[in-house]
């Protein structure tokens, strides 16, 4: 679907509500009216415009970090995977995200909340237009164009709405019958979910398997959304099914390559579910490319030099090691003696750093996070503080997954920045919908069937190629299955550890934390952990109202008292 996001319209010739910062604003001026737009193109025009938003950018590059559809703030660095990065006082109200202390006026939420809702109008405004058109125009869809059509508003809309549902919980729901003096009435007392079921429902009903644009929802695509809408709400036996028949619509996952989701060549895949679609314009611009993630380009001396952010914890890091026998350390024994690469060394003993290549790791770790004296990409040997900005503050690593090969920056990246990719990010991929499925099983005291396809995505681990250097491999790889769950507790332990390692700083780690009610207890540790390396971490301390953040005061400001703050 690059090409769908390569013509999206300006917002505000194509967006019929809410085009300003406030989805309760009404129309703003100097827009196309509903008789200039009304025919099956300005239809197919509208939802182009609805897909733009699952980008989470509006219009230009910067700004647009928090509400990234990688959500690396809110879902890594909101958890024990990732730090802000950068230094201490850059982007400060990122620091109030990390440390769970985030205020009513913090900018980070107050941009998630109007880049969604944005999306949210630009869904509900193609749901307007598309009955008007049917109703009443020469120029009109056909019936199953149509239908699609509607389906792939309301599947847009659902996304837009369960991002913004786990962030915020409470919320306001606006659809298409609702008229702007009546949207400014709208509370945030009910529950949202139930109208998102619905809308996915209709998408699951309404289309089909495939599409013709490569990135379009599909029915797949509403199958695994919906049942990951059921799993957050604990009702396995609605999800389980629908899991069961997405794994079962693609090939074998051991048969899938890992990297190939971070490959900027070989997006689309047979492994993506439903994904942010990224492209650089035309005319060399990237406001339609991957701009959430751009502060998390490096420093220095590093061949994307900007800004520094979103570094891997070194709680992250010392998670991939393995005992002998190839397994996780369930236990949390991978916290003992830890793994620091340079850090804390000084003189000769820095200067002079070689990786240990004995230490046993699962071979993700090296795509996943960059370390001093391992192959980065294909850019060459990472030297460690050369590419950071401030490692006393946020350590010694860096993230992997959202960047591009060197060899395909030249034409997949913005001409002078080139920390703008058009790497898609996959909102949920086939290995998300394995774990979410292994999951229920385990809920469901089936732990042959969870163990099965835990093994099957370490199968697929243990294939990927470790990191050589100077011809050896740059740790001693090793992934092996799992000889039984022996409790449903250990299963349990380990699914949500496979979780953490297969779907590391792709923003899911705060949400999964949330979901099973263990927020507090990890992140508190992990601060204590953590903090005695990094001094900024420690004492860190999680709330019940630390699981959702605030809804931004401006908004609570404009509603005139309709939308209460949940904080």
């Amino acid at each position: 679907m690059k090409r769908i996001h390569s013509i999206i319209l300006v917002a505000c010739a194509t967006v019929l509500g809410s085009c300003g910062s406030d989805f309760l604003e009404r129309n703003p001026q100097g827009e196309l009216s509903q008789d200039q737009i009304k025919s099956a193109r300005g239809v197919e025009g509208m939802l182009t415009g609805a897909y733009g938003l699952v980008n989470g950018n509006v219009s230009g590059t910067w700004g647009n970090y928090s509400s990234a559809p990688s959500q690396w703030l809110f879902g890594e660095v909101g958890a024990d995977n990732a730090h802000k990065g950068s230094n201490n006082g850059d982007q400060p109200n990122m620091n109030q995200v990390e440390l769970h202390d985030v205020s009513p006026t913090n900018d980070n939420t107050e941009i998630m909340w109007n880049r969604y809702y944005e999306g949210i109008a630009r869904c509900n405004n193609t749901l307007r237009l598309l009955k008007l058109v049917q109703a009443g125009s020469t120029d009109k869809l056909s019936d199953t164009r149509a239908k699609e059509v509607e389906a792939e508003a309301r599947f847009l809309r659902a996304h837009y709405y369960f991002f913004l549902r786990r962030t915020f919980s409470k919320l306001p729901y606006v659809d298409e019958t609702m008229s702007p003096e009546d949207a400014l009435k709208v509370t945030n007392e009910g529950e949202v979910y139930p109208k998102i079921e619905a809308d996915f429902k209709f998408a699951m009903d309404n289309l089909p398997v495939t599409m013709a644009d490569p990135g379009r929802a599909n029915k797949t695509a509403a199958q695994a959304y919906l049942g990951k809408v059921y799993l957050y709400q604990k009702k396995y036996d609605e999800a389980l099914p629908l899991f069961t028949a997405v794994i079962g619509a693609r090939p074998d996952i051991t048969t899938l390559p890992f990297d190939d989701n971070f490959n900027v060549v070989k997006e689309n895949g047979p492994e993506s579910i439903f994904a942010a679609q990224h492209a650089i314009n035309p005319d060399g611009s990237g406001d339609n490319a991957n701009v959430g993630d751009m502060l998390g380009g490096f420093y220095g001396t590093a061949p994307v030099s900007c800004c520094g952010f979103f570094q891997p914890t070194f709680d992250l890091v010392n998670s991939f090691r393995v005992t002998a026998a190839g397994l996780p350390m369930l236990d949390g024994s991978y916290r003992t003696n830890p793994y620091l690469s340079d850090f804390g060394l000084t003189g000769a003993a820095k200067d002079n750093y070689q990786v240990n290549k004995s230490l046993a790791f699962d071979p993700r770790l090296d795509y996943t996070v960059g370390r001093r004296g391992v192959p980065y990409r294909d850019w060459g040997i990472m030297p460690g503080d050369a590419w950071i900005r401030d490692p006393a503050y946020a350590g010694p690593f860096v993230a992997v997954k959202h960047m591009v090969d060197a060899s395909a920056r030249g034409t997949e990246t913005v001409a002078g920045a080139n920390y703008v990719t058009s790497l898609n990010v996959n909102i949920i991929r086939l290995a998300d919908v394995y774990l979410m499925a292994a999951e229920i099983y385990v809920e469901k005291n089936n732990l042959a069937a969870a163990l099965a396809l835990v093994n099957k995505v370490r199968a697929r681990a243990a294939n990927l190629p470790g990191r050589t250097v100077g011809g050896t491999p740059a740790a001693a790889y090793n992934v092996k299955p799992y000889l039984a769950f022996t409790s449903q507790d250990m299963a349990r332990n380990a699914v949500r550890f496979e979780r953490r390692l297969e779907l590391a700083l792709e923003g899911h780690r705060f949400y999964d934390l949330v979901r099973w009610g263990i927020a507090k207890q990890t992140i508190e540790s992990y601060s204590g952990f953590e903090g005695n390396i990094l001094s900024a971490f420690e004492n860190i301390t999680f709330d019940a109202k630390d699981e959702t953040f605030p809804i931004p005061q401006q908004q609570i400001d404009r509603s005139q008292g309709a939308l209460k703050q949940t904080h």
